[in-house]
């Protein structure tokens, strides 16, 4: 009756021209508050849902702008393993395969550090029946992983995952991580975009919401960051050289105390068959961050193993380092090997941050050596892994004219109390050899050049000094190399802006090998750091020795004659660590140590030296190819 007459009186105003709000009819859903996911997008380490400091630009990403995520590669609880259950060595490719997010758990600690956060604004009045689901679309789907948060801990998000409404109203917070690095921006550039979908129900239309999130760029050091820890090869036998290494890693323990630098020396062990003293060459120590809390950056580090898969230190980087905040990566050659010396990563220096010619490199730029004489560059797949991060696009410079053929062998890059905040040191053939012109000058002539006692190193050369000006191939190679060394410091300067004024000329002798006997002084056969006494695989994938720089006309190839002062570490803002020199002692001191002191305090920093005549210089490689340091990560790479 009630009903009838409700209906009446409808018609009735109807029909006298009264205009009526169409009725809502008693089974539509309620409005809601629209679907909204919101990320770390301003890097401030924490997610906003309450302001707008998270919901601008959600959709976007630039260096400076957009939430980051971590490739989740370390091992947190250490379950890796580098042996099978028979006990023989895993394959490098399992080897290299296991990591935390090779599983569906959240390893590690309960507050999952490693998870990239996102969160959804509470959805308050949805209806019972209201259910969401959240993913990862695109191409960015097969190298991510989800997980929510729920009342028993993290679980992994799959396909048929459903957000309920109790969850959606309270809010949702939910985790994001990597299961690999960028390796080629073709293949997957390193983004995700994390799509939210809420139905309502009752007849109401769903909303959705996308927020952009990117993969942390995997980057190397460089010198401004603090070394806070050394890394050098430890040797266990009795020959002359493994007592002379073992000499060298004492002295190594002593000067890295004297630098500020407390936590011990990592020193690789290996089997004397596998014995490779590079700890330059056979990995590079890189690493990966994101926001944390408050903003500070958090993340880990991640060893890239050289792409020299006959190297079996190169195994180490997973083996030794991988472990809690540390990874570690490998590139896949495929079946066609392409490794040479190019590939050892001494051939792979920093310079720091910089802005030039509408430029900017808030994290540093890679340098590496080519062969431009013949067009060998090192590996096409670690070129492509480091370009793809697209933050320290690689520079080549031409190596060419060294025997080994590695950046670190003229060049490295100082912390500098000067507005740029560096400086480039160069090796100077030229100055070198005015340094010896000069003593001859003043009668000199006759001192010899090196300046060992019979009993220190019984077969040194005893050449004077004289006679090293004599030597028409000394000067033929140290010319070769002054004109090869500028034609590089053109191109930094060109790339970079560095002046004249901001170069620290370090005094330099180089010779071809022959000059000066160097070989394997012990007879075992160990790696040169030309690494050519190694079973290599050629292309086809074969085993057998083969001369990895064949392709290079060897004849005028040099290498420092006098231990090379620039490939030395850079242990803090003003100490620096180089081999000492050996150089011509005249009036009690020696004339190339005055002159390299000279030269580097000039630019502000003290140099202190070790011995590594025997260990490393006659193996054509000095302090810096045989040891690597691991650096100070707290500074954000996505400011200058």
């Amino acid at each position: 009756m009630r009903r009838t007459l409700a209906i009446r009186t409808v018609l009735a105003i109807t029909l006298a021209g009264a205009t009526l709000v169409p009725a809502v009819p008693a089974f539509a859903a309620e409005p809601t508050t629209p679907a909204d996911l919101r990320a770390d997008v301003n890097r401030d380490g924490r997610v906003d849902v309450t302001g707008g400091t998270d919901d601008a630009g959600e959709n976007g990403w630039t260096t400076g702008r957009g939430a980051v995520f971590l490739p989740n590669i370390d091992d947190d609880t250490k379950r890796c393993k580098s042996t099978g259950p028979d006990g023989r060595p895993l394959s490098d490719a399992k080897l290299a395969k296991c990591n935390d997010a090779a599983d569906t758990k959240v390893n590690g600690t309960a507050d999952a550090a490693d998870l990239a956060r996102l969160r959804t604004v509470p959805m308050t009045g949805l209806r019972a029946g209201a259910v969401g689901t959240v993913k990862v679309t695109g191409t960015g789907a097969k190298y991510t992983r989800l997980f929510v948060k729920r009342s028993t801990g993290w679980t992994v998000v799959k396909p048929t995952t459903e957000l309920s409404a109790a969850e959606l109203r309270a809010g949702l917070e939910l985790g994001i991580e990597g299961t690999d690095v960028i390796r080629d921006r073709a293949v997957w550039d390193g983004t995700a975009v994390v799509e939210l979908k809420v139905s309502p129900g009752r007849g109401a239309e769903a909303t959705t919401d996308r927020v952009t999130l990117h993969a942390a760029p995997l980057l190397t050091h460089h010198h401004l960051q603090q070394a806070q820890q050394v890394m050098v090869t430890e040797l266990r036998g009795d020959y002359a050289y493994e007592r002379a290494q073992k000499k060298f890693v004492k002295a190594l323990e002593t000067q890295v105390k004297r630098a500020g630098i407390n936590a011990p020396l990592v020193k690789f062990g290996m089997k004397s068959e596998e014995e490779d003293i590079w700890a330059q060459d056979f990995l590079e120590p890189g690493y990966v961050t994101m926001a944390g809390p408050g903003g500070k950056p958090q993340g880990m580090r991640v060893m890239i193993r050289s792409a020299q898969p006959w190297r079996k230190a190169g195994r180490l980087a997973f083996e030794k380092l991988r472990g809690r905040d540390v990874g570690a990566v490998q590139v896949s050659l495929g079946r066609g090997v392409e490794d040479s010396t190019l590939d050892s990563m001494g051939n792979l220096e920093t310079i720091p941050a910089y802005e030039h010619g509408g430029r900017s490199y808030p994290a540093g730029r890679i340098i590496m050596g080519e062969y431009k004489d013949t067009g060998v560059k090192p590996v096409k797949a670690m070129r492509t892994l480091l370009a793809s991060q697209g933050m320290q696009d690689p520079l080549l410079l031409d190596t060419s004219w060294l025997d080994v053929g590695h950046v670190d062998e003229f060049v490295q890059f100082l912390p500098a109390d000067t507005p740029r905040g560096w400086r480039i040191a160069i090796a100077d053939p030229e100055a070198g050899m005015k340094l010896l012109k000069d003593a001859k000058a003043a009668g000199h002539g006759a001192t010899r050049m090196f300046s060992f006692k019979d009993t220190e190193y019984a077969s040194a050369p005893k050449e004077t000094v004289a006679q090293v000006l004599a030597s028409g191939k000394i000067r033929e190679d140290n010319a070769l190399a002054a004109r090869r060394i500028a034609a590089n410091l053109e191109i930094l300067k060109r790339e970079t802006g560095i002046t004249d004024a901001e170069v620290v000329r370090v005094p330099a002798l180089y010779s071809r090998p022959d000059d000066e006997g160097r070989g394997d002084v012990a007879g075992t056969g160990r790696l040169t750091r030309l690494g050519a006494s190694a079973d290599v695989p050629d292309a086809a994938g074969e085993y057998g020795t083969r001369d990895l720089k064949a392709a290079v006309d060897d004849t005028r190839m040099v290498s420092a004659y006098i231990p090379g002062a620039v490939n030395g570490v850079v242990l803090g803002k003003d100490r620096y660590l180089a081999p000492k020199q050996w150089g011509p002692v005249i009036g009690g001191k020696d004339i190339f140590t005055e002159a390299v002191n000279a030269a580097y305090r000039k630019a502000g920093t003290r140099v202190s030296y070790i011995d590594d005549y025997e260990t490393y210089h006659l193996m054509m490689g000095e302090v810096h190819c045989g040891t690597n340091t691991l650096r100070d990560i707290s500074a954000p790479w996505w400011k200058r």
